[in-house]
């Protein structure tokens, strides 16, 4: 049986991950919503906003006796770093406990298996953090990688994106002062979106490679060999473009945001800026990437049923072109009579990284 300490914990537990999940709520709805009794809510909400857990964020409107108070996370408790390193590139940014981004930068840095990497990563990291005002609130560094992870063995049992194999990431956790997470950069993505929004749901992960994930129930989806979500690598053509993979026709090729850019050599900035300036040559390779686009998530809808999240760099400018993308993706489907299942991201840039981060809010959380 659990100890009296143990049921207090799991019961401020789960009040915390209530609020953390429902912005700002009341201790009416964390009774009813939580099915706890409204004198173990009133003693432990007491306790928390003591200890600087949670505060007051307002009041609720009238309804003729006293107004009651709004609860919502103090968003300054503690902070998570998130890093997301790509194939050129190193994403950094600062999240407090209400998954907002207080800071983010990127910097163009060349992925390599030497050590100098990590102290660079390490330098660039401690100089990303060197202004904030509390750092012992820092509750460590959750870092994103295009890879198949192994906690277990600690290492990248594969990344074509960064082309290793079985990295260990021992010494990449040792450069840090502060305790380290590593996760896959799409499934951190995932994590990033609110999962009890997204019970079932499908992320799609438009970067410069494309990866994916799906959660049901609330939980990411991993599959036995840890590679379950790598839709970047379903065949869209047959015997289509050649696929850094080494196959021909992997939805990479036709839907990463690389699909926009490495003809031309310019950022994804520059490609939609054309975009928005009509130029006929950006508008072509738009409608043609839209077309590739629409087929892959008429597959995937097909195959799980669920809601699908367009996320990643193109999935953070696809907010303003649902209209034709949706047009395309009913040319498709005839099994949907709309596609209010298709979802935009919350984070347009950087999700990776804040998922990565949220890894040290939810173990906070549970050790509460």
């Amino acid at each position: 049986m659990a100890s009296k300490t143990e049921k207090k914990n799991n019961t401020r537990s789960r009040i915390v991950s209530y609020v953390m999940n429902n912005a700002d709520t009341s201790k009416v709805e964390i009774s009813k919503n939580l099915n706890m009794s409204m004198p173990t809510v009133l003693s432990n909400v007491n306790e928390l906003m003591a200890g600087g857990v949670l505060m007051e964020t307002g009041e609720y409107a009238s309804t003729g006796g006293r107004k009651a108070k709004s609860i919502g996370i103090n968003p300054g408790y503690r902070y998570a770093m998130g890093i997301r390193i790509t194939a050129n590139h190193v994403g950094m940014t600062l999240v407090n406990m209400r998954s907002e981004i207080e800071k983010t930068e990127r910097v163009r840095m060349k992925f390599s298996q030497e050590i100098s990497y990590c102290v660079e990563l390490a330098s660039l990291a401690k100089k990303f953090l060197g202004d904030m005002d509390e750092p012992d609130k820092l509750l460590g560094i959750g870092i994103s990688i295009p890879g198949i992870i192994s906690q277990e063995q600690h290492l990248v049992v594969k990344s074509h994106a960064l082309q290793i194999e079985n990295y260990s990431l021992n010494f990449l956790e040792q450069v840090f002062s502060l305790p380290v997470y590593f996760e896959n950069d799409a499934n951190a993505a995932m994590r990033a979106e609110d999962l009890n929004r997204y019970k079932n749901a499908l992320y799609l992960s438009l970067n410069n490679t494309l990866g994916g994930a799906f959660c049901i129930d609330g939980k990411l989806i991993l599959g036995e060999n840890q590679k379950a979500g790598e839709f970047g690598h379903i065949i869209l053509v047959p015997g289509g473009k050649q696929c850094y993979c080494g196959k021909r026709g992997c939805a990479d090729v036709y839907c990463a945001a690389s699909a926009l850019t490495d003809d031309t050599s310019q950022t994804l900035e520059q490609f939609m800026q054309q975009l928005e300036e009509r130029k006929e040559s950006a508008q072509q390779v738009w409608q043609e990437y839209l077309e590739y686009l629409a087929v892959l998530i008429s597959n995937l809808r097909m195959a799980y049923d669920m809601d699908i999240i367009l996320g990643g760099e193109v999935g953070g400018y696809l907010a303003d072109h649902m209209i034709p993308l949706g047009e395309k993706v009913m040319e498709y489907n005839g099994f949907d009579c709309d596609i209010r299942y298709l979802k935009n991201c919350t984070y347009r840039k950087e999700a990776s990284a804040v998922g990565a981060a949220k890894h040290f809010f939810y173990e906070l959380i549970r050790n509460i």
